[in-house]
């Protein structure tokens, strides 16, 4: 439900003085959706590399089930598997030695599905569900993807620094995290637990690679590694072989393996990637992991401006680390904002009155006065999103949740 910003005022007693609308365009009736994580922003990227990442697929090809019958993951493409160890080979944020496994997935969430069911199906299934907990903020479509098949083998369990139950328990720890960009470890620490790193961000355009994540199941996604959402394919790289296979069983069942197409296309995208990052020619240009990082800082100074122009809210502080990838110190650049509303307003209806839709903080399990804002726009969009937050002047007071 959309609540004005006059509502919000009135509920919460709130007063905003200097208030200023920005200058009429053309576009100033428009409502931008800054709720979605689409990363729609590499498109120019993609676009001037032209043919190169072009493949042909005639009508008889690929009309199998089967990509490697004699391989635990059967429907994974043998392209795809060395594009996807050579790529974290090059990039230096995974290990991905001959003992780990890769499994492929229509996309992160298919694959967040089938560890649950891999981690919890060996559990006595008279017992209680096993819970799965993370840190808040955590990732807004946790809660909803644990509990939406409504399994008897596990259940949502909240906030992990909350979770105080003995036994065993799931936790997923996202790093860097989605929505505060946090660097993150696991908080529960107990006898019995089994953790999910959830990777996504992991690359050097959002954080700075300071080295290769060694954990037992790590999760990462082509979406937001390349900006190709639209081919829906992740992969998690994985020690244990029966975590593994018990992985593939529930994909095999829920959708019979994952489009040969989408991981051809995955396969040669990666490559491309992993060439121009080891072209050491003197008139290279950029690769696509140093334009996204040049890109993403430069949003981030941009954004960083405008907060600190209008004093109405705050970001988060990152520390410089740096990052082997990139060869220097570097700035973390997250895929999205964890905005702040200093003074307690509700973040996302104040936001919603500029006609900017945002994902407000109690979807992520803390207060409504963050919300959380993508990063990944297309230029015009976030351009129209810094005019519209300049619009806001002034200090907030007497705010209340």
């Amino acid at each position: 439900m959309v609540v004005g910003f006059e509502k919000a005022v009135s509920a919460t007693k709130s007063v905003v003085t200097s208030a200023k609308k920005a200058p009429t365009t053309l576009s100033s009736d428009r409502v931008i959706n800054f709720a979605r994580g689409d990363p729609t922003m590499y498109e120019s990227y993609w676009r001037q590399m032209g043919e190169k990442c072009t493949i042909v697929i005639s009508g008889h090809n690929l009309m199998s089930y089967f990509s490697n019958a004699g391989h635990f993951c059967w429907f994974l493409m043998p392209e795809l598997d060395r594009a996807i160890r050579r790529l974290h080979c090059v990039v230096g944020n995974a290990v991905v030695d001959d003992d780990r496994y890769i499994v492929v997935g229509n996309g992160s969430t298919q694959l967040f599905q089938a560890v649950l069911y891999a981690l919890s199906s060996s559990y006595d299934p008279d017992t209680e569900p096993l819970s799965v907990v993370a840190a808040a903020p955590f990732y807004s479509s946790y809660p909803e993807e644990t509990e939406f098949l409504r399994s008897g083998l596990y259940k949502w369990a909240g906030d992990a620094y909350s979770f105080d139950k003995d036994g065993a328990y799931i936790e997923v720890v996202t790093s860097p995290n989605n929505p505060d960009g946090a660097i993150r470890e696991a908080v529960v620490n107990r006898d019995g637990g089994k953790l999910i790193h959830d990777l996504a961000y992991y690359w050097p355009q959002y954080t700075p690679i300071t080295g290769k994540a060694d954990n037992d199941i790590m999760l990462f996604t082509f979406s937001k590694a390349t900006g190709h959402a639209g081919s829906r394919i992740g992969w998690a790289i994985v020690k244990d072989i029966e975590v593994a296979t018990k992985m593939v069983k529930f994909m095999e069942l829920s959708s019979i393996g994952v489009s040969k197409e989408s991981q051809l296309r995955a396969a040669k995208i990666l490559e491309v990637i992993s060439d121009d990052c080891q072209n050491s020619a003197p008139d290279k240009g950029e690769n696509f992991f140093e334009y996204g990082q040049r890109l993403m800082s430069d949003r981030w100074e941009k954004l960083r401006e405008v907060v600190k122009r209008n004093g109405v809210f705050s970001l988060p502080k990152y520390p410089q680390d740096y990052c082997n990838f990139i060869g220097k110190y570097t700035d973390p650049s997250p895929a999205f904002a964890w905005l702040k509303s200093k003074d307690g307003l509700n973040c996302d209806n104040l936001l919603r009155e500029l006609k900017i839709v945002t994902r407000g903080g109690t979807n992520f399990g803390v207060d409504s006065n963050y919300t959380r804002i993508s990063m990944l726009s297309p230029d015009e969009e976030f351009n129209l999103l810094l005019e519209r937050l300049s619009a806001i002047k002034g200090t907030i007071i007497n705010g209340n949740n």
